[in-house]
């Protein structure tokens, strides 16, 4: 039997509203397996917190499994920082951190069963404040980018806002009066590429079923629903009852009906009367084939480099192949592929900049434009923009704890624990296996330095680190725990692993040498790979797969679990100010001094 879903908009926090008419629904149509929730979940003002906290606290309760992605608005921080930190909650949960009983919380991005339907979400809302909760990062949306690879139909795509474009080819007569057009162009590229049987969207405040619509590249359809918020003035519909039989147990035949009004997608439609103004210079959101992101030519490369500014293929430039081959209708620039490999902002180049702005970790120029020596050392190229590079503007010295010729050693911003440090790369190098064999001596002398410090506290570092193929400059993680806890380090790692779906690779070294001789051999600069050197000479490695999901803070997360610190897994949580990390820095300075290799 196809499970039965219930559909809902804006909470607002009324919730008391919202389960009189989930009451009212389930006795004439029900019972529901679940409710789902998009748009803002929490309270617009203090004044609701009261009747919104006796069903968070237990004094009411969450009739059937809701879960929600609207994670902003009054008392959300305290609530699911509170959620954050609850031990049930530890790990990689795609399918929801449990606030309280029958509530769970989507967060960031991902994609997990629930009842036999595959459901994806993007939690939050775009913005480039940086808040914690109630935005969603350039993480979760690779994340998503990554499941829209995977085989396998989803059949429900949650968002909080609206996608652009949604209109288009649409009956006029279907679409609601004074309805502006969409708020997020994120959210229609990745609509595109996931190709969900159902996307369901809020904030708005406008109920809106668009007829459905066909995909590229896809012989199943999409049906977009826009719901409107609880309790709204003008009593539109808020509350929207499915029941979809499972795409992974349908026949090719059924997956691929298609109803009389049934239109083109909405997202490759375009505007036939433009200016000669708007076809010299089209717009950055103009989206001409959904299965592949493309982006025009930077301005700076049009102006040195012949051609009309065509467009790009996104999967040649991303990953150097694509599987149209010469049958895709679009550029396979080497060129672009470098600057994608060298470090350089997907936004930036997609959208010609980027909304992180300082907060985003890559490249916002085009690197070394008209210089493309094959004989170019890979760390010459540094950016103005980048945190590590001594010679940046940018560069926080602050934090600098000691400075080798090949390495320098920093505080962690946002450390996870006490004396959590980072081993740099003074060059611009994606990653310290790409170093040069000379600089492995200082490192090791680095390594060795801080075990020394670390034994005489009864504790061990862990060395960690994220090799991507995206990198752009290298820090090698170091943290410190107690030896107490050394004996458990693998067992962790491999824990997270096996939630994750892969098992490491683990060798055991006499020596910090070995090892890195080791890993020295396992980058090819086409893939990724995750190491960690733990106490007893082990080594965890994973190589990880071009379409593999996998967190860049994998490391701290897992490290944030074995010591019972949930909260202290996200860095922003640690968050110092800058006369407090000089003191801290001062602080393990004076302790370190006796075991600096360049003292």
């Amino acid at each position: 039997m196809a499970p039965r879903i219930l559909l809902c908009g804006d909470v607002l926090g009324r919730l008391n509203q919202l389960f009189k008419r989930v009451s009212s629904v389930n006795k004439s149509a029900g019972p529901f397996d679940a409710l789902l929730c998009v748009g803002q979940f929490f309270p617009d003002s203090p004044e609701q917190l009261e009747d919104f906290t006796k069903y968070i606290e237990g004094g009411s309760h969450f009739p059937l499994p809701t879960y929600f992605i609207g994670d902003y608005g009054v008392a959300a921080p305290k609530l699911l920082l509170q959620a954050s930190k609850d031990s049930a909650n530890q790990g990689f949960k795609m399918d929801g951190f449990k606030v309280c009983h029958n509530l769970y919380w989507l967060k960031g991005s991902g994609k997990f069963p629930l009842f036999g339907l595959s459901v994806a979400y993007l939690s939050g809302r775009k913005s480039s404040s940086g808040q914690q909760f109630g935005n969603y990062t350039e993480d979760d949306v690779d994340a998503l980018r990554a499941i829209a690879e995977e085989p396998g139909v989803v059949d429900l795509f949650l968002t909080n806002e609206w996608p652009n474009g949604v209109t288009n080819r649409a009956a006029d007569s279907d679409i609601p009066a004074g309805l502006s057009d969409g708020s997020d162009s994120t959210v229609s590229e990745l609509v595109q590429e996931i190709k969900p049987r159902y996307h369901i969207a809020g904030t708005k405040g406008i109920y809106y079923a668009r007829e459905p619509y066909s995909n590229v590249d896809a012989v199943h359809v999409t049906r977009f629903i826009g719901l409107a918020s609880v309790g709204n003035r003008d009593k539109q519909k808020f509350i929207h009852a499915i029941s979809p039989t499972p795409a992974s147990t349908m026949s090719s035949t059924e997956i691929a009906m298609k109803t009389t009004n049934t239109t083109l997608s909405p997202y490759t439609f375009k505007e036939k009367r433009t200016s000669p103004m708007d076809s010299a210079k089209r717009s950055s959101d103009s989206i001409s084939d959904p299965q592949y992101w493309r982006y025009d030519v930077a301005q700076k490369r049009q102006k040195h480099e012949a051609g009309h500014g065509d467009k790009l293929c996104f999967k040649f430039v991303s990953s150097g192949s694509c599987p149209r081959g010469e049958k895709c209708n679009f550029q396979h620039d080497t060129d672009a592929r470098e600057q994608c490999m060298r470090g350089v902002c997907f936004d930036f180049l997609n959208k010609g900049k980027c909304e992180r702005g300082p907060d985003c970790n890559f490249k916002h120029s085009l690197q070394d434009e008209g210089n493309r020596l094959p004989s170019r050392r890979p760390g010459s190229g540094r950016s103005k923009e980048c945190w590590f590079c001594l010679s940046s503007p940018n560069v926080e010295s602050h934090l600098i704890i000691s400075i080798g010729e090949n390495y320098y050693l920093a505080l962690a911003k946002g450390p996870l624990v006490e004396d959590h440090v980072l081993i740099i790369p003074v060059e611009h190098m994606p990653s310290t296996l790409s170093m040069p064999p000379e600089s492995e001596i200082e490192l090791s002398r680095f390594q060795n330095s801080l075990r020394s410090y670390c034994k005489s506290q009864e504790k061990e570092f862990i060395f960690f680190e994220w090799v991507s193929i995206r990198g752009t400059h290298a820090n090698l993680q170091a943290i410190p725990i107690p030896s107490s806890k050394a004996i458990m380090v693998e067992k962790v790692f491999n824990l997270a692993a096996q939630k994750l779906g892969f098992e490491f690779v683990a060798k055991k070294f006499d020596s910090i040498s070995d090892g890195r001789k080791f890993l020295k051999t396992q980058i090819d600069g086409d893939s990724s790979l995750f190491y960690a050197q733990i106490p007893g000479g082990t080594i965890l490695l994973h190589h990880v797969e071009e379409k593999e999901k996998f967190p860049a803070q994998f490391g701290r997360e897992v490290l944030a679990g074995l010591l019972n610190m949930a909260d202290n897994a996200d860095w922003r949580n640690r968050k110092h100010s800058k006369d407090e990390e000089k003191e801290i820095v001062e602080d393990f300075k004076s302790r370190f001094q006796e075991y600096d290799p360049n003292c």
